[in-house]
């Protein structure tokens, strides 16, 4: 039988900055991770971050604040994710911000408008470094033991009250019983690698590319549902536009669009607004002639990328050999495989849209969400991005309230388990902001183990 105050299950930026927070507060923290590296899918993001109000932005002239960053969840959500949830996000993103800068995290310089976004709120980190940073600063506080190959299997709970009250784990010398005094916090992720879980929760994207942690397989979901933890958001999984069907040496996608470029099919015809957010850019391109389409663009919008942003590093895919080039749109037709004549007309047409200030094919009014005017496409050399959906993270899970306690099917709280991270549902409805999950991640890590400290 092993003891501790608060019992974290899974190693990445959740799971770290619960243990931190807890341990700052003075309690005792055993983190459990059943792999034998720790970072899970939070290592392999794009490390960007969705923060409102920064020192960062007012130094570089952009207006933002908690009030637009929370209008800007809700219109993404469209009406299916909990306000409750976006409104803690909200509240404590600042302080987040400034707590990561306060433990050492350094920000890239450049500030982008993504996914969702009104303003550029983008603030980007080496995702693998900020696991890093985090852990190394829980092993400095001297309260938290991590356990690595050590996967947790059953919540345990009193008969009587019916409090979880711990966990049963198996490691590498065998079973474990764990005893937490103030709670359990599962941050173990998503189920992105788990075929039965995405049967039965993401039959739509059966055709996406899925990358996440190798961990991902739903183990935490698993162990609450087991208890009666409602579930939210499971009919939103979708994938995320922009990922190289071919491209085995990025984990990202490359979002060309949101710098202005445009969505065609294998017809040559665009299918979308280009300006929305990527999961429904993912849900519509699946929806094409093989589930593909291309990102069309030209020499300026090429040069417009950010090397600093993973998902906006146009110029190393270029040296990669991963975009399509042409001096003609007619030899990039060619190249691409579609009908020379529809593609001309489909970029003649948008760039007429593009003239005359409206779109009205599909609505376009903005290279991204509500920000950045659009541009035409006619300065060669011209170049396609071959582009698929891929699932990322399940961006569903478990019902919390805003302290992150976990609830079940009746509503009611099931004392001593908390949850954060991606296992958490609810949080982003429809769509998905650029930085909210790995985000949400660290705020609500940091609100979870408030919680328990306090119970």
């Amino acid at each position: 039988m092993m003891e501790t105050d608060i019992l974290v299950v899974g190693g990445g930026a959740a799971g770290f900055a619960a243990a931190l927070e807890a341990a700052e507060r003075g309690a005792e923290v055993l983190m459990l991770e059943k792999l034998s590296e720790t970072g899970g899918s939070s290592a392999m993001s794009g490390g960007c971050l969705a923060f409102a109000g920064t020192d960062m932005q007012r130094e570089q002239g952009i207006a933002d604040d908690a009030a637009l960053l929370a209008r800007d969840l809700k219109q993404l959500g469209g009406g299916a994710a909990d306000d409750a949830l976006i409104a803690v996000y909200a509240d404590h993103q600042l302080e987040t911000y400034d707590w990561l800068k306060a433990h050492g995290q350094v920000f890239a310089p450049g500030l982008e408008a993504s996914s969702g976004q009104s303003v550029p709120r983008v603030h980007t980190v080496d995702p693998a470094d900020l696991v890093r940073l985090l852990a190394a600063r829980c092993r400095a506080t001297g309260k938290v033991t991590l356990l690595t190959n050590t996967a947790a299997r059953r919540l345990r709970r009193d008969a009587t009250t019916g409090r979880v009250t711990g966990l049963l784990a198996e490691g590498p010398d065998g079973a474990l019983d764990i005893t937490a005094r103030r709670g359990v916090i599962l941050a173990s992720g998503g189920f992105s690698r788990n075929p039965e879980l995405l049967a039965q929760f993401a039959p739509a994207c059966e055709h996406a590319v899925f990358v996440g942690g190798e961990g991902n397989a739903g183990d935490g979901l698993r162990m609450a549902w087991a208890l009666g933890a409602d579930l939210r958001d499971m009919a939103q999984i979708k994938g995320t536009f922009g990922k190289h069907p071919t491209d085995e040496l990025n984990n990202h996608s490359c979002l060309c669009v949101y710098k202005g470029a445009i969505a065609v099919n294998q017809d040559g015809r665009r299918f979308v607004d280009e300006s929305l957010s990527y999961k429904l850019l993912g849900e519509a391109c699946l929806r094409q002639p093989y589930g593909t389409g291309f990102q069309i663009l030209d020499a300026p919008i090429m040069a417009s990328g950010d090397n600093e942003v993973r998902i906006l590093d146009f110029e190393r895919r270029l040296e990669e050999g991963l975009f399509i080039e042409a001096d003609t749109l007619e030899d990039l037709a060619r190249q691409i495989e579609v009908p020379e004549a529809t593609l001309l007309k489909t970029v003649a047409d948008y760039n007429r849209f593009v003239d005359a200030g409206e779109d009205p094919e599909f609505g376009r009014r903005h290279m991204v969400h509500n920000h950045g005017a659009l541009r035409r496409i006619e300065t060669p050399p011209f170049y396609a991005y071959p582009s698929t959906a891929a699932v990322y993270g399940t961006y569903c899970g478990l019902r919390v309230d805003p302290q992150m306690h976990v609830i079940d099917v009746f509503g009611e709280r099931i004392d001593g388990l908390l949850a954060a991270g991606e296992v958490v549902g609810g949080f982003h409805g429809n769509a998905y902001m650029t930085g909210s999950a790995l985000g949400k991640a660290l705020i609500f890590g940091r609100i979870a183990a408030r919680t328990a400290v306090a119970a």
